[in-house]
């Protein structure tokens, strides 16, 4: 497990130089973004006693094997820990595939485990988890979120964009680092949610394959006119 120091408050944590999970300090400890696949539990706890606190809450960004292969791991090891996900991405975690009235029909993308877990706090747009605001980013997946730092403008965009071999939405598959967005499920919305976080202005763009980009303004508009 590498750990990298984005900002003051933000720690990357990345396996096998390509899948990330965050933690992000607060004033009662850490509240843990994504966590990996399976096996990853023991490295995460491990990551965030070095970090020097305790794992108050777990996020899920959403339900790809490669983002809550070790939650409910986490869930056994931390069982005091808030866990938290948006409703919809919840529902697909409890095995759930049904699509809702309007939403695409578009082939349910990658892997989505079945996962017995209860969620203690489902959130949505605008809702605030510690110093976290949500943003609903559906698309790649169709309950996806991200995750804004209100204290300095960090973004936690999850599979909204990639960064290995360059910055990328998951609108499509990048050639450079295709497999985020073959995994995507409804490209349009994928498009449309990348540029609502770009319309945010991050101040840093983290995400969940590939290294932290500081003022991603320039990256990011240039991954959108990619898709013309």
């Amino acid at each position: 497990m590498k750990a990298s120091a984005l900002t003051g408050s933000l720690v990357q944590l990345t396996r096998l130089g390509a899948v990330n999970a965050f933690l992000v300090r607060e004033d009662d400890g850490f509240t843990l973004i994504d966590t990996m696949f399976t096996g990853s539990a023991k490295a995460l706890l491990a990551a965030a006693d070095e970090a020097g606190a305790p794992i108050k809450r777990i996020v899920a960004t959403h339900a790809h094997s490669d983002h809550v292969g070790s939650l409910k791991a986490l869930e056994a090891l931390l069982p005091e820990a808030e866990l938290i996900a948006s409703e919809r991405e919840s529902r697909l975690m409890r095995g759930d595939r049904d699509l809702d009235p309007g939403e695409s029909d578009r082939k349910l993308r990658g892997g989505y485990p079945k996962l017995e877990v209860e969620f203690d706090r489902e959130v949505r747009e605008d809702d605030s988890i510690g110093s976290l605001r949500v943003i609903a980013t559906p698309g790649h997946t169709p309950g996806q979120i991200g995750l804004m730092d209100t204290r300095d403008g960090s973004l936690i965009a999850a599979d909204a964009y990639s960064s290995l071999g360059g910055v990328a939405t998951t609108a499509s598959p990048y050639w450079r680092f295709p497999l985020p967005g073959l995994a995507t499920w409804d490209r349009a919305k994928a498009l449309e949610s990348a540029r609502k976080l770009r319309d945010h202005e991050p101040r840093l763009l983290a995400v969940g394959h590939g290294p932290a980009l500081k003022d991603p303004a320039d990256a990011m508009e240039a991954a959108i006119r990619r898709h013309g």
